[in-house]
């Protein structure tokens, strides 16, 4: 064990942790979730680009040395390869506005940078890996660059899902049936018409939420604290933005007014926000979907979902919709996710909101746990949806689709007085 040291005495560290001190004081004195910083590779690899941007413009700013920014630039490029994960130990919720997740990287990256773990003269986590930079404007930034590209693999899923939702409207559209209003028998209509509708749903919630991720890219670094950009010269934080744009390879812009960028996460909030209605509308199609294959003999049994494990342990040969109710539990965690992060908007007091951290992570919880879920809603179910045309065309050319049929052709009083003319016959019938 090493010891190092701080104002509040002595930690023992293990000598071959990468972190130091404050990360394990925010280890044991803010853990409780059990969600911890090294589960989350896309905020880690965000941060240390936010890292290297400084270094490269810390170094062209005259605030560290050349040999200080090549160590440093080292150290990002090796996190940037996945290495050294379990060195991220804290728990990401805590107080302190992510504080314990800035002094982690800072320390990870500097122990990297010295020869012995612990000793920070050649290159300190503060003085060198942090100059220049906040806790606020560092995870401001780096959480919203790895919500953003966590959501590029739940675009993929997305268009996936939306074509394989266009090869069922189109299968379907022969295909008659009837639909409901009120849960009750109305016309009839085609079977690729009411898959048109969820096709549509999710083409435009997905437009919506891509827009609301691509404003995420707009970021504050350079602000320092509460976006007065105190710490950093001036010519630091004239080119900051532009290091970030070569490092990272993205069209990321500076927020236009800092302080709003500092107190204000309502971009977050519309992320979530659009998030939720996305996963209202999928919801709602998993729900149809568990209706429309209802039965097999007693429900409305119009089409058959993808049989891929079974669905009782009492009933032999039952078969579930057990894709569809997995899907409704994963857009339920998504709809409550945006009352979390509207909460912590809601919560931001004067100058600088802490709990952003808080709000990006559950973000980042709410993506992971959509990717697999769009992605097993496509492989698994609707892929292998089938219609049961018998069923529908029977349903097709029930009572009421009939009368709307004459309705059509009579109009609606004439129809009426038909049909009080066939009930008059048959209750004669009746007597």
């Amino acid at each position: 064990m090493r010891v190092e040291k701080d104002s509040f005495g002595t930690v023992e560290i293990p000598d071959a942790a990468l972190y130091g001190i404050q990360t394990v004081r925010t280890k044991e004195n803010l853990s409780f979730s059990k969600n911890v910083l090294k589960e989350y590779k896309e905020y880690i690899t965000s941060l240390a680009h936010v890292k290297k941007a400084a270094a490269l413009a810390n170094f062209d700013a005259k605030t560290i040395s050349e040999i200080v920014k090549e160590k440093i630039l080292g150290a990002c490029n090796e996190l940037l390869q996945g290495k050294y994960l379990e060195h991220f130990v804290v728990d990401v919720y805590h107080g302190g506005g992510g504080i314990g997740i800035n002094m982690n990287v800072n320390e990870v990256i500097a122990n990297l940078c010295n020869k012995e773990k612990g000793v920070y003269s050649a290159v300190h986590p503060i003085d060198h890996v942090n100059a220049s930079q906040s806790t606020a404007d560092v995870c401001h930034t780096a959480i919203r660059l790895a919500i953003y590209e966590a959501y590029q693999q739940l675009h993929g899923e997305i268009v996936e899902l939306i074509a394989v939702m266009n090869q069922k409207t189109n299968e379907f559209m022969p295909v008659a049936t009837i639909s409901r209003t009120c849960l009750q028998d109305a016309s009839r209509m085609q079977l690729g018409e009411k898959f048109s509708g969820f096709e549509a749903v999710i083409k435009r919630r997905h437009i919506k939420l891509c827009h609301a991720v691509d404003e995420l890219l707009t970021v504050n670094l350079g602000g320092t604290v509460i976006g007065k950009g105190e710490g950093a010269n001036e010519l630091y934080r004239r080119i900051i933005m532009q290091k970030l744009q070569e490092v990272t390879n993205l069209p990321v812009k500076r927020r236009e007014n800092l302080f709003d960028a500092a107190q204000n996460i309502d971009d977050l909030v519309e992320v979530s926000k659009q998030f939720s209605l996305f996963a209202s509308a999928l919801l709602k199609i998993a729900k149809d979907l568990r209706l429309l294959s209802s039965g097999p003999e007693a429900g409305f049994s119009e089409i058959s979902l993808p049989a891929i494990q079974a669905g009782s342990s009492f009933f032999p040969g039952k078969v579930n919709p057990v894709i569809p109710e997995t899907v409704i539990q994963c857009c339920a965690e998504i709809i409550g996710i945006e009352r979390i992060i509207q909460v912590t908007f809601e919560h931001g007091d004067l100058d600088l909101n802490v709990f952003e951290n808080f709000a990006g992570i559950h973000l980042l919880d709410g993506i992971y746990m959509m990717v697999n879920c769009v992605r097993s809603f496509t492989e698994l179910c609707f892929q292998g949806i089938m219609a049961n045309e018998d069923r529908c065309k029977e349903l097709a050319n029930s009572r009421i689709p009939q009368i709307c049929d004459l309705k059509e052709k009579f109009g609606y009083s004439e129809t009426m007085r038909l049909l009080k003319g066939q009930a008059a016959i048959k209750e004669d019938e009746n007597r």
